[in-house]
């Protein structure tokens, strides 16, 4: 099987596909400015107390306040807790000066262990989902591709799917050896096998992101005791939580969970952020930094590798598989349910037991691929279409068990119930991805009438025009691959009749995301022109 990750970066966000025999089983996009992702470290304080809950609202800066529980604060709270006083208001505290700390109870007050307006130090644990803000944790850590740091901790735990005894000893004591007083560390299973001087790299890496996360803390102190509130209520108003740790580079930050060594190629059509996977890249695998690789075609890079069409076709309500069968997905607040239909197939009553086993398998396969692609969490509720044979059941429960060990989220499946249902339950970090697969008319506004589609070329030619008057030389015209096709025909086209008449040099791009009647003019510099100023400007 070959895999290969497709990386889109544009101005506004940067998307993540992986491909496995070129066919779309992980999507994930995010904001180039995203704030709230999992792994944000803040320095915030706690809003309100809720004893019924045992748990606190933290106001870390989203519209709803962050979600604590009790036992998300940790084993190591108060040696957290111990520190963040000792640095005070900007002092330079070395961890070592907490000293030994009892751990948390598991059985213990949120009343008893934090007051209101207490400043904290939390990490997002899960982004905000629907109208429900982020979950965060007061158990801080560092993840990086071979080690986990933990700091207030002298724990070394090794990945329990390492199974061989000498390894799993080798690489404790090794960490052991090498990790400083006050820190614990998780060994990650892709560290197997690897070498002391590439554990160490990464150690370093990450103290260094700690070290880092503590002077904003420090600094953040600091301002706020030169600049003191003039009384309490001034300056609880005016406080603002502060993000102490963030990953530099979102294509990094969704790359580092999907990377995978046997991955063969990834393509990047952004110069500085293929700089930035390929130095990753090289950091944690020397030997496949080669597989880096900057996407410079004219094409856009998700229509080159028919990311796009797939992304169009397995997005939405319905969701088609083979031989006519499909899947119905609707989301709910509570769960996700998914009835399966046999579609156009044989409703032959002598073999209607294999039917119904042979669609429901096909449709256990497709929803494992839609699980991890759509990065559906919670609840999933499947209606399988019913069968008499006890084995066929426990032959679909074994089936999605064997297409569910390749996904990388933490999950259970429970076997076909009497009604002919199976339950699943898949982590939820993140809200589910739900790209907008279906194209809105640019022209009319939901009128339902339009200009002459004849007349579209003369408008083209207009703004064509326009761009000129305002000294644009070079410009590249984006438009639905039809409608490139229609003005690039014939011996002269109408492309080089433009360019002619305007005195501009145009290049056309056909690109499967726009609708057919939408186009988009970029400069010279690649940046995209809005007409709507240019229109104003002129």
């Amino acid at each position: 099987m070959t895999s290969e990750v497709i990386v889109d970066v544009r101005p506004q966000e940067v998307s993540i596909a992986l491909l496995e025999d070129k066919r779309l089983v992980e999507y994930q996009h995010e904001g180039r400015d995203a704030r709230f992702s999992v792994g944000n470290i803040y320095l915030a304080r706690v809003k309100k107390i809720m004893p019924g809950l045992n748990a606190c609202f933290v106001n870390v800066g989203y519209e709803h306040e962050a979600f604590l529980h009790y036992l998300d604060l940790g084993f190591h709270f108060r040696a957290l807790d111990k520190y963040l006083n000792l640095i005070g208001n900007g002092k330079k505290v070395p961890i070592t000066k907490v000293g030994k700390m009892d751990d948390l109870e598991k059985e213990g007050s949120i009343s008893n262990t934090l007051s209101q307006w207490q400043e904290v130090l939390v990490q997002i644990q899960k982004e905000p989902i629907s109208t429900k803000g982020p979950r965060v944790s007061c158990d801080i850590s560092f993840p990086g591709r071979l080690l986990v740091l933990v700091p207030f901790s002298d724990k070394i735990s090794v990945s329990t799917k390492i199974k061989n005894g000498k390894e799993r000893n080798r690489l404790k004591q090794l960490m052991q050896s090498i990790c400083p007083k006050g820190f614990g560390v998780i060994v990650r299973t892709v560290a197997e096998g690897k070498r002391a001087s590439e554990l160490d790299k990464e150690l370093s890496i990450l103290l260094r992101r700690w070290e880092g996360t503590i002077e904003n803390v420090r600094r953040a102190r600091k301002q706020a005791a030169d600049k003191p509130a003039p009384n309490k209520q001034a300056e609880l108003q005016n406080y603002r939580p502060t993000l102490c740790f963030e990953e530099t580079s979102r294509a990094v930050v969704l790359l580092r969970d999907l990377f995978n060594p046997s991955y063969e190629s990834i393509y990047i059509n952004d110069e500085k952020v293929f700089a930035e996977i390929k130095d990753y890249i090289s950091l944690i695998a020397p030997e496949q930094a080669a597989i880096v690789k900057h996407y410079t075609g004219k094409v856009p890079i998700f229509d080159n590798f028919s990311v796009t069409k797939q992304i169009k076709s397995n997005f939405g309500r319905i969701v088609t598989y083979k031989h006519g069968a499909y899947l119905i997905i609707e989301h709910t607040e509570a769960l996700h349910v998914v009835d399966v239909n046999s579609g156009n197939r044989s409703k032959n009553a002598d073999n209607q037991e294999e039917n119904a086993l042979e669609v429901n398998l096909g449709a256990a396969d497709e929803l494992a691929r839609q699980l991890r692609l759509r990065d559906m969490g919670g609840i999933i509720v499947v209606d399988f279409i019913d069968m008499n044979k006890p084995e066929n059941r426990q032959k679909l429960y074994e089936r999605m068990v064997e297409d569910m060990k390749s996904d990388r989220a933490r999950h259970n499946i429970l076997p076909l119930s009497k009604f002919g249902l199976m339950q699943i339950t898949r982590q939820r970090v993140r809200p589910v991805e739900e790209p907008v697969v279906a194209e809105e008319c640019p022209t009319c506004g939901g009128t339902g009438k339009i200009r002459p589609s004849l007349l579209f070329t003369d408008l083209l030619e207009s703004k064509v025009a326009l761009l000129s008057k305002q000294k644009h030389r070079r410009l590249s015209l984006h438009v639905h691959p039809y409608v490139a096709a229609y003005l690039t025909q014939g011996i002269i086209s109408l492309r080089q009749k433009w360019q002619f008449r305007h005195h501009v040099r145009l290049s056309l791009m056909p690109n499967q995301q726009l609708s057919f009647l939408q186009y988009q003019f970029y400069d010279e510099k690649g940046e995209e022109i809005d007409m709507r100023e240019t229109k104003e400007m002129n």
